[in-house]
């Protein structure tokens, strides 16, 4: 059925039964009913969304235990929601029917049946639990980091350890817990599978990362110092614009981990700012800008269903690295805006060559910082970051053995050892709400963006003239007809083999950081 407000039809949901049409009627009838439950479970998540980047942009430093109560309380209410016995009869009604269903139909039924059995697995209790747990966890996660003390932060992450196994258990897959957590981020995919793919991109990686780290040519970034904040917001508004951000329907503010949230109606960004690293407020936000294309991309009439919904956090990270990275730290792109950033900081760049500014966007340098990490080395603190949630969810290593065990393997891989928790284990937000299995999505991002990059270019080889011009417009259609407009029909191993022709690897990978970093250090 069609579900009508007070003063006449809602526009999103109309269209959102398109997805309906086909098939004999007694399948169109449960697939209308069935959107309507499922358009209720999208906007009462979006509102916890909501909450959750107000949390983190506005919320005042005493009332995270009254924000932990309203989590808890709308957890359950969309759990309550997503558990409706309603839902389940519509979707036996749709896989037993005697008709064939639409690919389209087949594809909302599928995902909805994934999440309503998460849903009804897991029981109301836990999940209020773990509401309570997420936003405790980010607090205690703040706090610890500030005073760079794991101790008081430790036992927090046992128990997000132990409920996220918990919660594997409840689905199932309790043999398993890590392939749990990986695939609720990226379907499809499993530790065996990242394995291979990380085995071999780190194989080459870390030879091609000494080599670029040992050349004589360094950048200098000390040279950017001085950057009024009120002018980076200006000019990175202005440079996220020009790629195709809508601000009417989104906005970016200030928190302490970059981020980004909402759907395709509104999309909420952040990014963070320094006077002496304008560059990393302007690439947070580019790379921030990449999640809220791919988002604003996504059919907006079908953001209730599978239809409209992210294929996963490994496509959403192709789509920010892709402009992060392969676009916006191109020449071309500087050819455009370079200009512009010297008429804002006239005083600041005076004394700055075009090639040092330049070698600075693509500075090479090791550091313990993965969101200060530049494009080469970036993979390998992905990498250590998915070996240590293995050994933690093989019960290998304990979390008070964790800073010890971080920083041995940050002296392995990155060259260099913390002196202190918060530039080691403590850095991330990521484990203080459980989620666990998240980072190898970076490292696919990078693979699947290269990949993508590549094809682009097969398809127009004058792709960067458009950017020494400041049009983007030709890269993101085409990302919205191949990527953005496919929702999660496809998981990221088969999208990547459907858009570029290829399966996922690090091939591609290897190739653009050889051929935009050699060049630069190593000619």
């Amino acid at each position: 059925m069609l579900f009508f407000r007070s003063r006449g039809l809602t526009v999103g949901w109309l269209l959102s039964g398109r997805a309906c049409q086909g098939g004999d009627m007694t399948n169109e009838a449960a697939c209308h009913e069935l959107l309507g439950l499922l358009n209720r479970i999208h906007r009462l998540e979006s509102i916890s969304g909501f909450l959750g980047w107000d949390e983190q942009v506005n919320l005042p430093p005493d009332s995270a235990d009254k924000r932990a109560e309203e989590h808890s309380v709308l957890a359950e209410t969309i759990h309550t929601t997503a558990t409706n016995p309603r839902l389940g009869e519509l979707l036996s009604t749709l896989e037993h029917s005697s008709t064939k269903l639409t690919v389209d139909q087949a594809t909302v039924a599928k995902d909805a049946r994934r999440n309503y059995d998460r849903a009804t697995k897991l029981p109301a209790e836990f999940v209020r639990e773990k509401a309570i747990q997420s936003s405790v966890g980010y607090h205690a996660w703040a706090k610890a980091r500030a005073a760079s003390d794991f101790a008081s932060y430790a036992p927090v992450l046992e128990k997000n350890i132990a409920m996220a196994k918990q919660e594997a258990a409840y689905l199932g897959w309790g043999d398993r817990p890590y392939d749990y957590m990986i695939d609720k981020h990226d379907p499809g995919m499993s530790a065996a599978v990242i394995n291979k793919l990380f085995t071999a991109l780190k194989t080459e990686l870390v030879p091609l990362v000494r080599q670029i780290t040992g050349s004589s040519v360094k950048a200098r970034t000390d040279i950017l110092q001085g950057f009024p904040v009120g002018d980076q917001l200006k000019f990175l508004r202005e440079v996220t614009e020009k790629l195709g951000f809508n601000y009417r329907r989104g906005r970016i503010d200030v928190s302490l981990h970059p981020f980004c949230s909402g759907s395709g109606g509104d999309i909420r960004m952040t990014t963070r700012f320094n006077v002496n690293e304008p560059l990393d407020s302007l690439f947070s936000s580019i790379h921030e800008t990449g999640h809220g294309l791919y988002e604003q991309g996504l059919p907006l009439e079908h953001h209730a269903t599978a239809l409209g919904q992210a294929a996963g956090m490994g496509v959403h990270e192709s789509q920010s690295r892709l402009w992060e990275n392969q676009v916006a730290r191109s020449r071309p792109f500087w050819k455009f805006f370079e200009p512009r950033f010297r008429e804002t900081f006239a005083s600041q760049t005076a004394a700055v060559t075009s090639d040092e500014l330049y070698l600075a966007i693509n500075a090479v340098a090791p550091t313990l910082i993965r969101v200060d990490a530049d494009e080469v080395t970036y993979n390998l603190h992905v990498i250590l970051r998915f070996e240590i949630e293995q050994q933690l969810f093989a019960g290998t290593l304990q979390v008070a053995d964790l800073p010890s065990a971080w920083n041995h393997l940050a002296g392995e891989m990155l060259g260099m050892i913390p002196t202190k928790d918060s530039e080691g284990v403590l850095q991330d937000v990521h484990w203080s709400d459980g989620a666990f299995g998240y980072f190898p999505s970076y490292c696919i991002g990078n693979m699947m963006a290269a990949q993508l990059w590549y094809r682009a270019l097969e398809l127009r080889p004058a792709l960067t003239d458009d950017f020494a011009q400041g049009d983007f417009t030709w890269l993101l259609k085409w990302l919205q007809e191949n990527v953005h407009a496919e929702g999660k029909r496809f998981d990221v191993l088969a999208l990547t083999k459907k858009v570029t022709g290829h399966e996922l690897s690090p091939k591609a990978l290897l190739r653009y950081l050889r051929e935009r970093y050699l060049p630069l250090y190593c000619s």
